[in-house]
């Protein structure tokens, strides 16, 4: 069913008739294709699902983008970003395009639809700003992280499993709980791998999102674990190239706190809801996907 996903997009890339956008898309790397799997998987393979799943992957691949500028990003999923490769300008314009080729298409999809991706978003956006200035300085607030991660991540994706929901004519209130946790602990993962994977299985740097200036809920529980001595420490390597020894610091001190641990918990806890809806669903493809993202490892 994702092939039909892939044509349709190229479609819409070929109706731009710009040969400049048809090869800037085609040098981006291939994603999992995570919402529109869920779109899929909820829908079928109708065509007004293929066309949502779609627009949403095009929006996302926008932010991305726009993201690997904000973060200066010389990689995205093992490959040389746009961004490297091109600059930020370039970056910037094709994001813009596929974002306005994305809302020009949902001109054409159910007003409902339209609506719920259009709301996510907004608060992706408002998600991206957020991200930048939580980096400012060393946030060791956890509810900020949290509506942070929600609206820059979680938002689309709970956006994805309610566009499928409306379109096979399910309860949008309970597949909407399901993507928002699969997508908060999409993110919570992802920051968690940040720490423990290295750089060949991640494709980009480790620990990477710390330099950067962002303090993912490891950090923050990690924060709370610490002696006041330490916490200085913490905070005085914040956005900051960090040497290998303060790398291996910073890993010592988060599995002997347990703040590693408590972070999976929290991650294991949103799944575990949302597996536990989509059983009562009679979902089981849903089920086995939440599964998946709890135990993968890039």
């Amino acid at each position: 069913m994702l092939e039909a996903v892939e044509r349709q997009i190229e479609h819409y890339i070929d109706d731009l008739e710009d040969k400049d956008a048809s090869e800037l898309y085609h040098k981006l790397p291939a994603g999992k294709r995570l919402r529109a799997r869920l779109i899929l998987t909820i829908a079928g393979n109708s065509l007004m699902a293929i066309k949502s799943a779609s627009i949403v992957e095009m929006i996302h691949t926008a932010s991305l983008l726009h993201d690997d500028v904000i973060d200066e990003a010389d990689t995205r999923r093992g490959k040389a970003s746009l961004h490297s490769l091109y600059g930020s300008k370039t970056s910037i314009m094709f994001g813009d395009v596929l974002y306005s080729k994305g809302f020009y298409e949902l001109v054409n999809i159910d007003s409902k639809i339209a609506k719920v991706i259009s709301n996510a978003v907004v608060k992706l956006s408002l998600g991206e700003r957020r991200d930048v200035l939580l980096s400012e300085s060393f946030n060791h607030n956890r509810d900020s992280y949290l509506k942070m991660i929600y609206q820059k991540t979680a938002s689309l994706i709970e956006a994805s499993v309610e566009v499928g929901a409306i379109l096979a004519g399910k309860n949008p209130k309970i597949y909407r709980i399901y993507g928002r946790n699969l997508g908060l602990a999409f993110q919570m993962i992802d920051d968690i791998l940040d720490i423990t994977q290295s750089s060949d299985v991640l494709g980009k740097p480790s620990m990477h999102d710390f330099q950067e200036g962002k303090t993912t809920l490891p950090y923050i529980y990690l924060y709370e674990s610490l002696s006041d001595l330490e916490r200085k420490k913490l905070v005085s390597l914040h956005k900051r190239a960090v040497s290998k020894d303060s790398t291996e610091w910073i890993r010592e001190r988060m599995y002997k706190t347990g703040a590693l641990q408590r972070s999976q918990v929290e991650a294991r806890e949103l799944i575990e809801e949302a597996i536990e809806l989509m059983n009562i669903e009679g979902e089981v493809e849903l089920e086995l996907m939440a599964r998946k993202m709890i135990e993968r490892n890039y």
